[in-house]
C-alpha cells in the first residue's frame, strides 16, 4: 500500500534529515520516555491483570451473555472516549506544563478502582467502577503521549513510542502470568487478583509524580520566531487541518472494525474449549508478539512512513479475523497464528499512529490534538464492541468474527484510499507550521511535493 512517496534530501528539511548522531540507541533516548515507560510497565501490570480475567469473571463467574458482556466493554471503551478531549485540553494549558498533572491524576483514578472491583458484583456497579477506571485511563493517554512527543526529536519519534510500548507491553506480559498464579495458587482466585493490582498500581503513581520532569519540551524557536497563536476553539481549528482531519477519519473509519481483545481471547476459548485456569495466559501470546515487533516496527515507521505501517498493522489484523473464521482445526497453531497476528497489528499501529498525529499537530495544542485522534479511534471501538457483541448473540461466534472481517477489509481499502487521494491534493489549508516545518532562512516557502508529515 504506497501512499506517497519518499521526501528526497533536497525536500527534507534540515531538522528531519536523519544524520548519524540520530541514529542512536535506545538507551540514548530522552529519560523522560524511559521513565514513563516505566510508569506504563508498572501500571500495565496492575492493569492486564484485571484485563485477563475480568472477560471470564463476568461471563463464567456472573453469568454475563455476550450482549451484555459487549455492552459492559463498550462503556469500558466509550467514557475513556468522552474525557480524552478533555484531558487533552486541560493538559496543554500553562504552555503544557499541565500534561504531568493531568495524567498523574488518571493514573490515580486507575489505581484507586482495583480494590473497587472486591465490593461489587451486579452488572450496573460493576459497569460504574469501569467507567471510573476508564476515566482515569482516558485523562492520561493524550498527556503522557504528548510528554513523549515533546521529549523526543521529531526523526525519532516512531522509535521513541515503539520504545514505550515495548516497555508498556513487558508489563502486559507480566500481568496474565501473575493473574494465572493467583487463580491457581488462591482459594479465592479473584479477590487475590483484584487486591494484588492495586497493590501493583500504587508505586506506577509514585514514579510518574515522583520522577517524571514536569516539562518535556525539547525544542526551541528561533530567534526572532513569532510563537504561533493558540487556537480559541482547539478542537474546531485541529480538524481545520487536513493532516488530522484525514488521520481522524481513517482511526475512525478502523476502529468500527477492530474488535476488542477481550471479545478476540472469548472467541480463542470457545474454538480450543479452554479450561478457564488458564484463559488470563493468552493475553500473553499478544503481548509477546507486541513487545519484539514494537522497537523495530517504529524504527520502520521513521524511515518508511507512519501512515503506511499503521494501515499495514490493520491487514494483520484482518488476518487473524480470518483465521478466526475459517473452518480450520483448532490447536496450538491457530493460537500462536491469531496472537501473533494480534501482537503485530497493536506493534504497528499503537505507537505509531501516536507519532504521526504528533508531526500533524502543533506542539501548542498537541495533547488535544492527540486526544481528538484518540477520541476518534475509542469512541469506533465502543461502537464496535456494542454491535460485536449484538452479533456475537444472534449469529454466533465465528459468524461475528466473519462479519467484523469483511468490515475491517472495506474499511481498509475506503482509508487507503482516503490517504492516497490526500497525498495527490492540493497544498495544506494555512496553518500554524510545526517547528522543523518551516522553511530555511533566506529562501521562499513554497508548498511541500509531498504530505508535510513526511513520516507519517
Amino acid at each position: 500500500m504506497y501512499l506517497a512517496d519518499r521526501p528526497s534530501a533536497a525536500a527534507t528539511p534540515p531538522e528531519v534529515r536523519r544524520p548519524a548522531r540520530v541514529r542512536r540507541s535506545v538507551a540514548a533516548l530522552p529519560s523522560t520516555v524511559l521513565l514513563l515507560g516505566t510508569v506504563s510497565l508498572i501500571t500495565d501490570v496492575s492493569s492486564e491483570m484485571i484485563t485477563a480475567v475480568l472477560p471470564l469473571y463476568l461471563v463464567a463467574e456472573l453469568g454475563l451473555s455476550p450482549l451484555g458482556f459487549g455492552m459492559l466493554d463498550g462503556v469500558y471503551n466509550g467514557v475513556s472516549a468522552l474525557v480524552r478531549l478533555v484531558g487533552g485540553r486541560v493538559s496543554d494549558r500553562d504552555g503544557g506544563g499541565g500534561h504531568k498533572a493531568v495524567a498523574a491524576v488518571g493514573y490515580g483514578l486507575s489505581a484507586l478502582c482495583k480494590p473497587l472491583l472486591l465490593m461489587v458484583h451486579s452488572l450496573p456497579l460493576i459497569g460504574a467502577v469501569l467507567a471510573v477506571d476508564r476515566t482515569g485511563k482516558g485523562l492520561r493517554t493524550a498527556p503522557r503521549d504528548a510528554m513523549i512527543s515533546l521529549a523526543a526529536e521529531p526523526a525519532v519519534r516512531g522509535r521513541a513510542f515503539g520504545v514505550h510500548r515495548a516497555m508498556d507491553t513487558a508489563g502486559a506480559l507480566g500481568g496474565p502470568l501473575v493473574a494465572f498464579l493467583l487463580l491457581r495458587a488462591a482459594a479465592d482466585g479473584y479477590d487475590a487478583v483484584f487486591t494484588v493490582s492495586f497493590c501493583v498500581a500504587v508505586p506506577g503513581v509514585l514514579v510518574l509524580v515522583l520522577f517524571v520532569p514536569g516539562r518535556t519540551r525539547h525544542t526551541t524557536r528561533r530567534t526572532g520566531e513569532r510563537a504561533p497563536a493558540r487556537p480559541r476553539m482547539p478542537v474546531l481549528a485541529l480538524l481545520g487541518r487536513p493532516e488530522v482531519r484525514r488521520l481522524t477519519g481513517c482511526a475512525v473509519l478502523l476502529g468500527l472494525t477492530t474488535v476488542s481483545d477481550s471479545f478476540l481471547y472469548l472467541a480463542l476459548q470457545r474454538r480450543l474449549d479452554l479450561p478457564a485456569g488458564w484463559f488470563p495466559l493468552l493475553p500473553l501470546g499478544t503481548a509477546a508478539a507486541f513487545l519484539l515487533l514494537a522497537v523495530p516496527l517504529g524504527a520502520v515507521a521513521d524511515r518508511l512512513g507512519r501512515r503506511r505501517l499503521f494501515l499495514a498493522g490493520h491487514l494483520a489484523l484482518l488476518g487473524a479475523y480470518g483465521l478466526l473464521a475459517a473452518p480450520l482445526g483448532g490447536g496450538p497453531p491457530l493460537v500462536c497464528a491469531v496472537l501473533v497476528l494480534h501482537g503485530a497489528f497493536y506493534a504497528a499501529t499503537d505507537g505509531v499512529l501516536a507519532a504521526a498525529t504528533a508531526d500533524a499537530v502543533p506542539e501548542e495544542v498537541r495533547g488535544s490534538g492527540l486526544a481528538l485522534v484518540q477520541t476518534g479511534q475509542t469512541a469506533a471501538r465502543f461502537v464496535c464492541s456494542l454491535a460485536f457483541g449484538a452479533a456475537w448473540t444472534a449469529w454466533g461466534d465465528r459468524t461475528a468474527v466473519l462479519a467484523a472481517a469483511l468490515g475491517l477489509a472495506l474499511a481498509a481499502a475506503l482509508s487507503a484510499r482516503l490517504l492516497r487521494r490526500a497525498t495527490a491534493g492540493s497544498a495544506p489549508a494555512p496553518a500554524p507550521a510545526l517547528p522543523h516545518q518551516a522553511a530555511p532562512a533566506g529562501k521562499a516557502s513554497r508548498p511541500p511535493r509531498h504530505d508535510p508529515d513526511h513520516g507519517a
